[in-house]
């Protein structure tokens, strides 16, 4: 992904600056860690509800349909946000993008506490306009705010915000239900510490850095900007999604975000009360630690970018695959015998292991998503609209698959069916993208693109009388 560039002696010696001063309530590290924070009181409470198994209820039937309302109204606020960012700016659209979690984890108290259906459905569709907002605010940030060397640990770092809230909301939960050794639904109490913490979100928002305002170790200045009409933003969204490189990366998107509504469903159907809060806590603690050991090697200076991202593919093919056929065999034998699972129980072991490896299958095959993306886009309008696709085709598989995980024939055993055949028919299209990354030819047509984008964008900059 090209920067803009800030010193033209820097570029004529072709020395990488990494000692540019900063203040630390500017610096990038200090921006990470706000977008993190907010990570963890929007997304990261939410996942945190959803790892407790449906989010904590006792039947995943209504969960899982309003997660899949809450995706499907994503893909639409996904694809217009690079139109609120013109507006808003950045920063504005992460605020708003925070504003309609904790209508949600209300609605799971009110079900859960007095059987309200309807505040559910409507606190899944207000999180759904705001939440496909915030992914794509999130998810450009995430990518143009660090230093090129440190992208891959920014990335593994913040999203470790993300899984804090399941450690967190596994933890409290743990403690609340430690005697609970039966199947059924989590305490209520759970939901009013969710409810608070989702509404700082917003507060929490107000303390990142506008582009312009970001130091970084580099000295390059953060341009995350829509300077064109919002109907140019729509056509050239819609044309990047039909791009030959995005459209051979979407079934691999969809392998790695469908796996989240099996695996969580998984958990609410074949384990106890305390079970669930267990693996809430451990699976969080443990992909934390693999996002963050694949985030430092994809920055390891000695190894080529080609080198880099061939092996970390690699390894995520062989580990997932390696998954899906261990889960596989567990769900159809368990379709038979209906098993509830607590610690204490026989054959625990194996069936909880699978569950904690899926979960962190699912975080590494998150990180290395916005990988791919950031050797995509080649300029910061082409972030925001690449991170518009991808959280938006994110959430539109991900609304298909809580949407089927509602069916109870596809949430035994269906859903791990679909997601492995999934799987292996999206190795091959992500490899033909994937393969060119660090490639000669591929740097050539970076560096040229990355230029006549630029060019253009301050040609109409000029005519419009307008700064960047």
């Amino acid at each position: 992904m090209a920067d803009p560039e800030n010193s033209s002696s820097d570029v004529a010696t072709g020395v990488e600056k990494r000692d540019h001063p900063t203040k630390w309530y500017r610096s990038t590290f200090y921006n990470m860690t706000i977008l993190g924070l907010c990570n963890l009181s929007a997304p990261g409470i939410w996942g945190a509800m959803n790892s407790l198994g449906a989010g904590g209820a006792q039947s995943p039937g209504l969960v899982n349909a309003a997660n899949s309302l809450t995706f499907c109204l994503m893909v639409l606020s996904c694809y217009f946000s690079s139109v609120l960012v013109k507006y808003l700016g950045i920063k504005g659209a992460l605020i708003f993008g925070t504003i309609g979690y904790a209508p949600y984890a209300a609605g799971l108290y009110t079900n859960n506490r007095f059987g309200n259906t309807w505040f559910v459905l409507l606190g899944a569709a207000l999180c759904g306009i705001s939440a496909g907002v915030f992914w794509m605010a999130e998810a450009a940030i995430a990518i143009a705010y660090p230093e090129p060397w440190n992208k891959g640990k920014a990335l593994g770092y913040w999203l470790t915000y993300r899984l804090s809230g399941q450690i967190l909301g596994g933890a409290i939960n743990l403690g609340i239900n430690a005697d609970r050794n039966e199947a059924g639904k989590v305490s209520y109490t759970v939901y009013l510490v969710f409810i608070a913490l989702q509404a700082a979100g917003p507060f929490v928002a107000l303390l990142l850095n506008r582009p312009s305002k970001v130091q970084r170790k580099d000295g390059k200045k953060v341009e995350l900007a829509i300077l064109k009409d919002p109907w140019f933003e729509i056509k050239e969204t819609t044309r990047e999604f039909f791009t030959k490189n995005f459209l051979l990366i979407v079934l691999w998107i969809g392998q790695a975000v469908f796996s989240e509504a099996v695996f969580f469903t998984y958990l609410a159907l074949w384990f106890s009360v305390r079970a669930r809060a267990l693996g809430s806590f451990v699976s969080g603690l443990v992909a934390v630690t693999c996002g963050n050991l694949l985030g430092w090697y994809l920055d390891n200076p000695r190894l080529s970018l080609r080198t880099r991202s061939r092996t970390a593919f690699t390894v995520i093919v062989v580990f997932q695959g390696a998954c899906w056929i261990w889960v596989t065999v567990l769900v159809t034998r368990f379709r038979h015998t209906h098993p509830t699972y607590d610690w204490s129980s026989p054959g625990f072991g194996s069936a909880f292991a699978v569950f904690i490896l899926l979960t962190a299958a699912f975080q590494i095959n998150y990180l290395f998503l916005y990988f791919m993306v950031t050797n995509l886009a080649k300029d910061e309008p082409q972030v925001i609209r690449y991170a518009a696709l991808l959280r938006g085709t994110e959430s539109a598989w991900q609304a298909i698959s809580y949407g089927i995980t509602s069916v109870t024939v596809f949430a035994e055993v269906g859903a791990v069916y679909w997601n492995f055949a999934l799987w292996g028919v999206a190795v091959y299209p992500a490899w033909l993208v994937l393969r060119r990354f660090g490639g000669p030819k591929e740097q050539v047509q970076e560096r040229s693109g990355s230029e006549e984008r630029q060019a253009e964008t301050i040609a109409y900059v000029e005519r419009n009388g307008k700064e960047i």
